[in-house]
């Protein structure tokens, strides 16, 4: 991961871009799988996500061991990610798709807004849901049910590799998040993408005036030599 510097860089590099943008340059490199699947925006807001992994695994709750008196050792898994979750970092919680209990709540969730975190993606659902869709910090989910997390999760591990959505996620992976989902870039290449996000997304819009304005599709989008030069010339007079 980069360092502070670096890292707010690179998040508004991504902020700048879309996850459509991102999913072609992930493709173009091979990585299909990386997309988050079944989530949905919770929060109203149309901020962009963008932040390293943190990461929660949970295998399936067993009833002599997930007890409401487990929330009060400060150990317990699920309460230390929401604690030690670093700022500018999104909470990624493995719930297995399992949609029949909450992933967690909106005490939790406000807690990591407090602390400033990016925001939390789960594969599994969230209660509170009407509370949690006014705050700001991005949230992405697969539903709502007002059925506590001990009903089905138990959680086990921070900073592993997870699942989430069938996407593979590692610490210190890049998610980002917007109105089209959520997708997982490999840390390794995060800079990378991003950079390269950026200049497409600026072709993009060329390419989009070129079509509104009346260009047929063939030859416009993927462009030819002739729309390229267009382009080229157009980022010039930009600069």
């Amino acid at each position: 991961m980069d360092g502070a510097g670096g890292e707010a860089e690179l998040r508004e590099l991504l902020q700048r871009a879309t996850t459509a943008t991102v999913a072609s340059l992930l493709f173009v490199r091979g990585l299909r799988g990386q997309a988050v699947r079944g989530v949905q925006r919770l929060t109203q807001t149309r901020r962009i996500l963008a932040g390293p992994a943190f990461t929660l695994r949970s295998i399936p709750a067993r009833e002599d061991l997930d007890v409401p008196s487990v929330f009060h050792d400060p150990a317990h898994p699920q309460r230390r990610a929401i604690e030690e979750a670093p700022a500018g970092s999104v909470l990624v919680l493995d719930s297995r798709g399992d949609l029949g209990s909450a992933a967690a709540g909106g005490v939790l969730l406000k807690r990591l807004e407090v602390r400033g975190c990016a925001g939390l993606v789960t594969d599994g659902t969230l209660r509170d849901a009407d509370p949690i869709a006014d705050m700001d910090m991005p949230v992405y989910c697969a539903g709502r049910n007002p059925l506590t997390n001990l009903t089905r999760h138990h959680a086990v591990d921070l900073q592993v590799p997870i699942s989430c959505g069938e996407a593979p996620v590692y610490p210190g992976d890049w998610i980002l998040g917007d109105g089209d989902g959520v997708l997982v870039i490999p840390a390794a290449i995060a800079r990378e993408i991003a950079e390269e996000a950026v200049e497409k997304e600026q072709l993009d819009a060329f390419l989009m005036a070129e079509i509104a304005g009346g260009a047929p599709v063939p030859g416009t989008y993927p462009p030819c030599e002739a729309v390229l030069a267009r382009y080229r010339a157009w980022r010039a007079r930009q600069d």
